[in-house]
C-alpha cells in the first residue's frame, strides 16, 4: 500500500484553508492499511467563520469531531460520511478539531458487509447508526488525546477493534480504483471493463456494492481532481492540451465538468488562485 500523499488534491483554495487550519495526514497501523488510506487531523481557532470546499474523493470517511462556537461547546461526536456526489462545504467557526479516517475506495465494504456502500452515498449520519460500538466516550477519547501520536493511537485502537472479514470483491474494487486513479488513459467504462475481464454490468455492480458510486463517476472525479490541481498550481496551462491528456473530447467538455463540480470555470478558478498566491 502506498503511503499518504502530500498533495492537496480535491481541496478548493488549498492555500486559504491551510492558512487557517492545522492539517496533517498520518498512516494507520499496518494491519489497517489495506482498507484505510490515511488519517487526517485538523485543528482550528478562527476569529471569523470560514467555509472550506472540497471536491470529494470516492471514499467513505469516519470522523470524530469537536467544535466550539462562541459560548456554545458541543460534546464530541462521530460521523460516517459517504461519498459526496457534489461539492462538499463545511463552515468552520470558533475552535474545533476533526480526527478522520479516510477509507480507500472499496475499503469500507469489509466493515459493513451486510449492506452496499451505496447505502451511505451522499449521506452524513451519526456513526453509531453504522457502528453501534461507538459511544460518546469513544469520540471523547479520540478528540481529546494529547498530540497527534496519541490521536493516531486512539484511531488505530478503535478501528482494530471493529469486526471485519476479508472480502475478495472489496480487494478487487480497491485495485481497480487505484488503476483508474493512476492511469490517465482510462476514459471509457466499456474499454476499462474489457481490459479487466469484466462485463460493464458486472463492473457497475461491483462499484455500487463496494465503492458507492459508478465507475464512470470515479473516472470523471479523478479527471476533475487533476484539473483542479493544475489550475491551482500552474500559471501556463494549455487547457486544450490538458483536456486531451485527461481524455475529454474537447476543451469545452472539460470546462462544463469543472464548472458543474467546482462552481466556477477553470480559468476563473486559476485566476483566483493566482491572485491569492500573489498576496503578501
Amino acid at each position: 500500500m502506498e503511503a499518504p500523499r502530500h498533495d492537496t488534491r480535491g481541496i478548493v483554495d488549498p492555500s486559504g484553508l491551510l492558512d487557517r487550519v492545522r492539517f496533517r495526514r498520518h498512516e494507520p497501523a499496518e494491519p489497517l492499511r489495506r482498507y484505510v488510506e490515511w488519517y487526517w487531523l485538523i485543528d482550528w481557532e478562527l476569529p471569523a467563520p470560514y467555509a472550506s470546499h472540497i471536491v470529494p474523493h470516492p471514499s467513505v470517511n469516519l470522523t470524530f469531531q469537536w467544535d466550539e462556537s462562541g459560548e456554545t461547546e458541543a460534546p464530541p461526536y462521530a460521523e460516517v460520511t459517504g461519498v459526496a456526489l457534489g461539492l462538499y462545504t463545511r463552515k468552520l467557526t470558533g475552535r474545533g478539531r476533526v480526527c478522520g479516517a479516510k477509507f480507500r475506495p472499496g475499503g469500507f465494504r469489509p466493515y459493513t458487509p451486510e449492506v452496499p456502500v451505496s447505502r451511505w452515498t451522499g449521506r452524513a449520519l451519526p456513526a453509531r447508526e453504522v457502528f453501534p460500538q461507538i459511544t460518546g466516550d469513544t469520540a471523547r477519547t479520540v478528540v481529546t488525546a494529547a498530540g497527534d501520536r496519541a490521536r493516531v493511537a486512539a484511531l488505530d485502537a478503535f478501528l482494530l477493534s471493529l469486526p471485519h472479514a476479508p472480502d475478495p470483491q472489496a480487494d478487487l474494487a480497491i485495485d481497480l480504483v487505484r488503476r483508474i486513479r493512476a492511469d490517465r488513459t482510462v476514459g471509457r467504462v466499456g474499454d476499462f471493463a474489457r481490459t479487466q475481464g469484466l462485463s460493464v454490468r458486472a463492473l457497475q455492480r461491483l462499484f455500487a456494492t463496494c465503492v458507492g458510486v459508478s465507475p464512470k463517476w470515479v473516472i470523471l472525479r479523478y479527471r476533475i481532481h487533476e484539473a483542479l490541481e493544475q489550475a491551482g498550481t500552474r500559471d501556463d496551462i494549455d487547457w486544450a492540451g490538458l483536456a486531451a491528456d485527461l481524455g475529454y473530447a474537447d476543451q469545452a467538455h472539460l470546462v462544463r465538468d469543472f464548472t458543474a463540480t467546482v462552481g466556477v470555470p477553470p480559468t476563473a478558478y486559476a485566476a483566483e488562485t493566482r491572485a491569492g498566491r500573489s498576496e503578501p
